[in-house]
């Protein structure tokens, strides 16, 4: 058996979190350059003897010199994660900065998304497109507009190979003229040269292929090298990401790292390099014990309110418990499924829905129980109304209230906000359409 229901999306201080310090790096590469000053290129593949006999030199350069290291870019590199983890929906984080020493100190919620996050967290996001010959920057983040990713079906009219995904980069207005300009310049050229033979009076002819091509790093790990058939005009370079599959997890990959790389393209270049140096869970203060405790507390409550409404209006007080139970049911669904994340405040706002729906209920059959004698369907109707009317003109300030805290931007307001809104709109619509027809069970004719 497998529950096939959603989980709750919980917030800190009910799953716990994962803190994590980013430290500014201190590390330094090895750079080979030659006689003029320039950075070889596949300097990894030389021995000390090759780089002796060609006059080149080693050199250690630090990843953050001492010029990148300021607080402007501290505070650039802040905004760039918290932009990062918009795009990657975390709502419920906390990132600090300490100014003096650049480090940053982040808290998320813990779950199955979490090291898929972490791992994006280090990344610079540098972009280059470089002349593969003379190292020559042609393009880089200031180019970009945006990335997303895109994925299709790659097939022919016989066979399927299943689907295909992309990293696809947009370029700015001036980025497009850039890449034109490149994909004119870098391509595969054949030069033909013909030789007569006087002797015999023959002609040789041979071919020579020449090829300019481009390499594109991200993080100076280099992607691809490459040249092109023909001009890019419409400013978008599509980058194919693994091989066409129809295997779902193998697709699910792909779409992840596409994913990854698009968000770090997308959110800019980070001024500074940072190192991960903590990353650790740490529990909720909130034991499991404690919290089915509260959950035993209010189910109790629940059941004798439910059943003073049962001895108070006989058979609806049945009818109007099961439609209690029945709009409790579908919030608890409804919060799991709405990516609610819930907090200790969150499930305060549940509490304080399931008292609203309880006296809307009581209200509604107490207005039934002064008709009951000549009860009728449009008793019920009449009531229902009546009950609608005097119940939400009430709740207004409420209402108000609710929606302004849907869009506070702290989880534990935010998470009231949002429960009670699912909450006060089901009580708006389940009562109207699963209460009011209950009820006409009740009513013989």
């Amino acid at each position: 058996m497998e529950n096939q229901v959603k989980d709750y999306s919980y917030a800190m201080d009910l799953n716990g979190s994962r803190v994590i310090r980013l430290k500014v790096s201190q590390e330094s590469k090895t750079v080979v350059k030659d006689q003029e000053g320039n950075e070889v290129e596949d300097s990894e593949n030389l021995t000390d003897e090759e780089i002796t006999q060609n006059g080149y030199t080693k050199e250690e350069t630090p990843y953050n010199s001492d010029e990148v290291k300021t607080v402007e870019n501290y505070k650039k590199s802040k905004e760039i994660l918290e932009k990062r983890f918009k795009e990657l929906h975390v709502d419920n984080y906390i990132i600090r900065l300490d100014e003096e020493t650049g480090d940053i100190l982040i808290e998320i919620t813990e779950n199955n998304n979490t090291d898929s996050i972490v791992s994006n967290l280090g990344t610079t996001g540098k972009f280059e497109i470089i002349d593969t010959d003379t190292q020559e920057v042609l393009m880089d983040n200031n180019d970009i507009k945006l990335a997303n990713v895109m994925y299709g079906s790659d097939s022919t009219s016989t066979t399927s190979s299943g689907t295909a995904v992309y990293l696809n980069i947009e370029f700015t207005k001036e980025g497009t003229k850039k890449l034109e300009d490149i994909s004119n310049k870098y391509v595969e050229t054949t030069n033909t040269t013909t030789e007569n033979t006087t002797t015999d009076e023959t002609t040789d002819q041979t071919e020579e292929t020449t090829e300019k091509t481009v390499t594109m790093k991200i993080d100076d790990e280099e992607i691809m090298t490459t040249s092109f058939d023909e001009p890019l005009r419409t400013g978008k370079l599509q980058l194919s990401i693994g091989n066409s599959t129809t295997n779902t997890d193998t697709l699910n990959d792909y779409i992840q790292q596409a994913n990854s790389m698009a968000i770090v393209l997308d959110t800019g270049n980070m001024p500074v390099k940072y190192d991960v140096d903590t990353n650790e869970y740490v529990k909720s203060d909130i034991t499991q014990n404690q919290i089915q405790i509260v959950e035993y507390i209010i189910i109790g409550i629940v059941v004798f309110a439910l059943i003073v409404l049962i001895i108070r209006y006989k058979i609806a007080g049945i009818l109007g418990a099961f439609s209690f139970i029945g709009l409790m049911s579908i919030l608890l669904l409804t919060i799991r499924y709405a990516n609610v994340v819930l907090s200790i405040e969150g499930v305060f706002g549940i509490v304080i829905v399931l008292i609203l729906n309880y006296i809307f209920i009581n209200k509604f059959l107490n207005k039934l129980k002064e008709n009951r004698k000549d009860l009728s369907k449009k008793n019920v109707i009449d009531a229902n109304k009546e009950t609608y009317k005097e119940f939400f003109i009430r709740i207004v300030p409420v209402i108000i209230m609710v929606v302004a805290f849907c869009f506070v931007n702290w989880v534990p307001i935010s998470s009231f906000g949002m429960v009670m809104m699912w909450g006060i709109a089901l009580i708006a619509i389940y009562n109207v359409i699963i209460t009011n027809n209950l009820l006409k069970l009740k009513v013989k004719d």
